[in-house]
């Protein structure tokens, strides 16, 4: 399926962390808090476009490849002379050659014949904030290209990654083999790409004096979106053990000090940030053996180093693995790899964040096709569905207003009786049970945000993991995955707007104390602090609820509903009669 050109999001935006997740969790409990001490004193009531390959003329001494590299002559000895006998191959002659450009409709991807590795990759339907194609390698970070060699354990003298090597093309101009030897040290890569795949394929072998040598293939100074605000905090390293059936993540920090290995029969590995990765599949069972490097690096956008992730993996002595590098779309990776769909990692909220973005997904593609409009609409169906546990709170809050005359008459009781006075405590409880005589729950007023607090962590994780909502726009808002990119944002503002007005609708609002009625009016610019900097579409989300309460509470109002709720409070007459 054609995939939408999708582009980034705000640069402005804060770092997406798991801390964010937490910050919200406590900010609503706070809040719940304060309207719970509040309902029991006073009962009333979150890259400048990569630089361009050097030209033939100027890649004999490239920018990124490490200070003072040694000209090709003084990097490769020259087989030794009393040995014109060895069975190695001859020395491979050191030819500059431009940089080999593979372009299909899906990417552009410059190779270089020095180290035969890659020098860019661009995914060319998707943008970063700089409206560019998206470019995944990060060139400027001085340390060895992607599916350069790393020896883990005998290194060769050769600097074999900033060597030149022979490159021979395929007619389709989809594969290339690399092959080189210093008369010692030889060796050979072949990658190949599909037209119309994220999918290619890599092999690599080394040998030293005839002997096979390990190594394997990597991927160093990070991956993915870097031109989002605080690049370094989304990527991590990840592999799938197959054995254990479980993903595991690791962020740089966990290999800042040292490189850490990780061993056994891994599905795949590799690097990931919040919507890309690049993966490394196995072939075969002879299981997977990983290098996770935690990378202190600049970026092109950003001088000043950040510690990102790098990895290395080898299969065996020589190494072939299928390589996925592009979007973390679930229909994609399940095609290619089922256990691929784990790298969209729901975490903790999966169990309603998963069928939550598939429920969006299938409105989106089946119906309405944007997601904004399928967002708005799966929010109304999910509140008609909990209108029964709504129907309840609001009974029980009209309830509550009903029985202001008989709280005025025991407040007026204990008019004179202080905070510390022990007898506070019976007012307190004369307030409760009458409470609960009536089947009225003071905290009813919390209901609806608690009601939403699910959905709301579920919502907010599918949109720091789903790609197809990076880019996705509706009407003025750019991309629903980042805030508003304007110097005010709209949707905060009228959700602020929808959250007085509802509050105002509510019984509850009506007759409480004035000390309560003033710290309840703050609430909702309290919400729109909260959500001022946070996704839009979560903005959408909760702005949506927000209308299709105020209209379930006017139908309610409407009703004769709310006039039985009530009768059903009301005190018996003197006469007997209610």
């Amino acid at each position: 399926m054609a995939e939408p050109v999708k582009g980034g999001g705000n640069p402005a935006q804060p770092p997406k962390e798991m801390s964010m997740e937490m910050r919200l969790l406590l900010a609503f409990l706070l809040m719940g808090a304060v309207m719970f001490l509040f309902q029991y004193l006073y009962p009333q009531a979150p890259p400048t476009e990569q630089k361009k390959q050097t030209t033939p003329a100027a890649q004999t001494a490239p920018a990124s490849s490490p200070a003072a590299t040694p000209a090709p002559t003084s990097e490769k000895p020259q087989p030794q002379a009393a040995a014109p006998a060895a069975p190695n191959p001859a020395a491979t002659p050191a030819v500059v050659l431009p940089h080999l450009v593979i372009d299909t409709d899906l990417y552009r991807i410059e190779l270089s014949n020095q180290g035969g590795n890659i020098r860019s990759w661009q995914l060319k339907k998707w943008k970063g904030n700089d409206g560019k194609p998206l470019e995944l390698v990060n060139a400027a970070s001085g340390l060895d290209f992607p599916l350069s060699l790393h020896f883990p354990d005998t290194k060769p003298s050769t600097n074999v990654n900033w060597s030149w090597f022979q490159q021979t093309v395929d007619p389709d101009h989809l594969g290339v083999t690399y092959e080189f030897s210093d008369g010692h040290l030889h060796v050979r890569k072949v990658i190949r790409f599909q037209k119309d795949s994220y999918l290619s394929m890599v092999s690599s072998e080394a040998a030293l004096d005839g002997r096979a040598l390990p190594h394997m293939l990597q991927w160093r100074g990070g991956f993915g979106d870097f031109t989002v605000a605080a690049a370094s905090a989304n990527q991590r390293a990840l592999y799938f053990d197959a054995a254990a059936n479980k993903l595991t993540e690791e962020t740089a920090k966990a290999a800042s000090k040292a490189p850490v290995t990780a061993s056994g029969q891994f599905t795949f590995g590799g690097l990931a940030d919040n919507y890309f990765a690049a993966v490394f599949l196995a072939e075969g069972n002879s299981g997977v053996r990983q290098v996770m490097f935690g990378d202190h690096v600049p970026t092109a956008l950003n001088k000043t180093p950040e510690l990102y992730s790098g990895v290395a993996v080898s299969d065996g002595e020589a190494n072939r693995f299928e390589v996925f590098v592009g979007p973390k779309d679930l229909d994609q990776l399940r095609r290619i790899n089922p256990k691929l769909v784990e790298v969209v990692d729901f975490g903790w909220m999966a169990i309603l964040a998963k069928p939550l973005f598939l429920v969006v997904n299938w409105v989106n593609s089946g119906f309405i096709h944007n997601y904004g409009w399928a967002i708005v609409v799966v929010t109304i169906v999910l509140n008609l569905a909990l209108f029964p546990l709504r129907l309840g709170n609001m009974k029980s809050m009209r309830k509550m207003q009903a029985l202001k005359p008989q709280i005025d008459a025991i407040n007026a009781k204990y008019k004179n009786v202080s905070l510390r006075d022990p007898r506070k405590a019976d007012q307190n409880q004369e307030v409760m049970d009458l409470y609960k005589k009536h089947g009225v729950n003071p905290m009813g007023g919390c209901l609806p945000m608690l009601i939403q607090l699910p959905f709301f962590f579920a919502f907010y994780k599918v949109f720091m993991v789903s790609v197809e909502m990076r880019g996705a726009s509706w009407l003025w808002v750019h991309d629903l995955s980042q805030p508003e990119q304007a110097a005010i944002h709209v949707l905060p503002l009228i959700m602020i707007g929808s959250q007085f007005f509802m509050q105002k609708m509510t019984p509850q609002a009506t007759g409480v104390d004035p000390n309560q009625q003033r710290m309840m009016m703050f609430m909702p610019l309290m919400f729109g602090f909260l959500f001022y900097n946070l996704p839009s579409g979560l903005v959408l989300y909760y702005l949506t609820s927000n209308l299709v309460g105020i209209g379930l509470q006017w139908f309610f109002n409407k009703t004769a509903m709310a006039e039985d709720a009530a009768l059903s409070v009301a005190p018996p007459k003197k006469n007997g009669r209610k």
